[in-house]
């Protein structure tokens, strides 16, 4: 699954937050800043600066007018926050994490959480469209409205012949009118890049309006029983066939990159699994997508006790220090190991794909699809190519 990895300023610290942000009571709020000063105070301890802490300060004191259990991601770097974004879920521990890049296993649970969407809502006179992105805090939402310009709506009670003559010009109205609203779509569609096209409203209109839509607008359609234009909608029942369409996308989506994980397993293929293959694949820029367990991306991760050496470079990473130094790394240091494999993964711009641990076999909780393997590659006795031609 691609991350969203802001681009940050070169040589500042990285600070990313990963926060319980549920409210448990009318005085939630100070409940969550509660969380944050606390996690401040270590930061404030590691030397961060105070306008760094400052505009993190900003961000954690808005609230994310989510309701239920929650968290919350803040990755900042300078004197600025660069991404803002929910998680479906709080965490099993507040942390603020320090280093080089964001912390790319908290970017992943972003990841696996968020969906961009376009929501289209239609009758036989046009439709209202809404981009949206499940995960981010700070978004202004985009919507916009388009109209037909045939107005012969209705199918009034006349006489047989005057009424098969505006029951046709009723319908050739609706027929242009979707066709005007799809041309709409598919512009958004090819600009703005939404995963997911949610279309809602008029049964005849969304039929008339599938039929027209383009290749590109129909791969990620999915339809939504309960929309109107009009008022006297359902909200509570339209939200929840929403939340049950993006449900059912994020399962399909996680579950692609699983089951490519399991052909490449089953045939000894592009993949390894384990801390220690994993390692020697990142060392050498191999892996398409890091597969973790829901236990491994934490926090706290199941791997967070674990140490590796590294160097200045984020693919300079090994299990002891004498594999760095012979790699002629001169001061390695140590860190954890999942800090570790998630800054060399982001380094060679992999993928990760959190699953659930009963989901897929992967010891320690940590596999890779590769990009390529050859004989030297772990556990591999033969040279084979990846199926993933789109990132090799």
């Amino acid at each position: 699954m691609r991350l969203n990895v802001p681009e940050l300023p070169a040589g500042e610290p990285v600070v990313t937050v990963i926060l319980d942000a549920t409210r448990t009571s009318e005085s939630g709020d100070q409940t969550v800043l509660g969380r944050w000063a606390d996690l401040r105070r270590q930061l404030h301890k590691q030397g961060i600066d105070g306008a760094l802490l400052a505009a993190i300060d900003d961000t954690v004191s808005r609230p994310t007018w989510l309701s239920g259990p929650h968290g919350r991601v803040v990755v900042a770097a300078g004197s600025r926050v660069y991404l803002d974004r929910s998680l479906a879920a709080p965490p099993g521990v507040d942390r603020a994490v320090v280093g080089d890049a964001p912390h790319a296993f908290a970017l992943a649970r972003v990841a696996d959480c968020g969906v961009r969407y376009l929501m289209v809502t239609v009758d036989r006179a046009g439709a209202d469209l809404s981009l949206h992105d499940t995960t981010d805090l700070q978004a202004t939402r985009e919507q916009h409205s388009v109209e037909g310009d045939h107005d012969e709506l209705a199918k009034p009670q006349l006489g047989p012949l005057a009424h098969k003559r505006i029951e046709n010009r009723a319908e050739d109205s609706w027929e242009r009118n979707a066709e005007v609203v799809a041309t709409e779509i598919d512009r958004v569609v090819a600009e703005r890049r939404p995963e997911l096209l949610l279309l809602t409203g008029d049964l005849r209109a969304v039929s008339l309006v599938r039929a027209d839509l383009g290749q590109s607008a129909r791969e990620i359609l999915s339809e939504v029983e309960g929309g109107a234009r009009t008022e006297g909608v359902n909200n509570r029942a339209l939200d929840a066939a929403v939340g049950a369409a993006l449900d059912e996308f994020r399962d399909r989506r996680r579950e692609a990159a699983l089951d490519h994980l399991r052909q490449e397993q089953g045939r000894d293929g592009a993949a390894v699994s384990g801390v220690e293959d994993v390692v020697e694949v990142l060392r050498r820029g191999q892996v398409a997508e890091l597969v973790i367990t829901e236990e491994v991306a934490g926090p706290p991760s199941a791997i967070a006790q674990r140490l590796l050496w590294v160097g200045p470079g984020a693919l300079e990473l090994a299990l002891t220090r004498s594999d760095l130094t012979d790699l002629g790394v001169t001061e390695p240091t140590e860190l954890r190991a999942d800090l570790a494999i998630g800054r060399a993964a982001l380094e060679q711009g992999a993928g990760i794909t959190v699953a659930d641990a009963e989901s897929v076999t992967l010891v320690d909780g940590v596999g890779a699809i590769l990009r390529w393997n050859d004989a030297s590659t772990p556990g591999e006795t033969a040279y084979t190519r990846s199926t993933d031609r789109s990132r090799a």
